[in-house]
């Protein structure tokens, strides 16, 4: 009996239309909640399950997104870095209502076979990815399969797709701004892959930071890596062979930046009073580092929800546009400019 009532009988019990009660369990926040709450508590009632399996095959869709880590060559960024660990948990909070299954993935940007195997097989009806190269072929693959996607990066007025990110490139101006205001005039900077967008934006930032602030550009005050703690540690023991009195290190991720300090402290520099460090993206153990790290918050909560609700937005045919998101500088003690 249970598996005769339809969403037609709710309808005519909550005395709404079958479209008000599709929506409303499905979580569609159009829906009042009152309304939403007394149609779920009917179907609950009379032990209704709504067949999400019926719906996506007449729609064609798998109901699962891809949140896709591109890499470049020998540089395997871990997913478990807490900053790719962050924006997965706001993208899966995103996500919950809306009743997505979410689908991880490292991806090769040499490779295009996984544009095709997630496209033309179906098997997810959406991609965020998270970053991108500064000329990346992946992008220009799934614009040619028709693919729904948005990227983690920041918006430039020439691109042709959606994305969400924060001004890298102004706030690397900022911390640069910051250190020599705190009198440091030797500021290194440790960045990931050269090529990839957030990288060269930050070392871009950085470079002209510099020159506004009439300070000479150092090649040997410049490192390039991966976003490891490990080659952060390797990375500042280089910048501390090449340049021994170095004052000020602006490091492109808080988890290298973290391993960053303590080779200093085992190199027996006193932090800030040696040497200031600012990190990137504010994650949550940089308030608990030691000292605390003076950062870029990148605002991944914020982030990860906007990337669902414009891939979503993508997937229902809405328009869509993209979004900066703000970055701020979070001054703690790792600078010098707290005590």
């Amino acid at each position: 009996m249970a598996s005769k009532f339809t969403m037609a009988d709710i309808a005519k019990l909550a005395g709404v239309s079958t479209s008000t009660v599709s929506r409303a369990l499905k979580g569609h926040q159009s829906i009042p909640d009152v309304t939403r709450e007394r149609i779920v508590k009917i179907a609950k009632e009379h032990h209704y399950v709504l067949n999400t399996r019926a719906r996506n095959f007449r729609l064609q869709r798998s109901q699962t997104i891809a949140t896709v880590f591109p890499y470049k060559g020998n540089s395997k960024r871990m997913i478990s870095d807490p900053f790719y660990m962050e924006i997965l948990g706001a993208v899966a909070d995103a996500l919950d209502p809306h009743h997505y299954d979410l689908m991880i993935s490292r991806v090769p940007l040499d490779n295009q076979d996984w544009c095709e195997d997630y496209v033309q097989h179906k098997r997810v009806d959406g991609i965020i990815i998270v970053d991108c190269a500064v000329e990346d072929k992946n992008i220009s693959r799934l614009q040619e399969l028709g693919a729904l996607f948005v990227v983690l990066k920041p918006p430039t007025p020439d691109q042709t797709y959606i994305s969400v990110g924060g001004y890298s490139y102004e706030a690397s101006l900022k911390a640069v701004r910051h250190l020599y205001d705190l009198n440091r005039r030797k500021i290194g900077f440790i960045g990931g892959n050269q090529d990839m967008v957030e990288t060269h934006l930050r070392y871009e930032g950085y470079k002209q930071g510099l020159s506004d602030l009439g300070l000479n550009y150092d090649e040997r005050l410049v490192a390039f890596t991966d976003f490891s703690p490990q080659a952060g540690a390797d990375a500042t023991r280089a910048l501390l062979e090449r340049v021994p009195d170095l004052d000020a290190i602006f490091v492109c991720s808080d988890f290298m930046a973290i391993a960053a300090m303590q080779v200093l402290v085992e190199n027996n520099r006193v932090i800030p009073r040696d040497v200031s460090i600012v990190g990137y993206d504010d994650i949550h153990l940089a308030l608990h580092s030691t000292p605390p790290l003076t950062t870029i918050r990148q605002n991944t909560n914020i982030s990860g929800h906007l990337l669902v609700d414009k891939l979503l937005d993508l997937i229902d045919g809405k328009p869509v546009e993209s979004e900066y998101v703000p970055t701020e500088l979070i001054v703690r003690a790792s600078c010098g400019a707290q005590s």
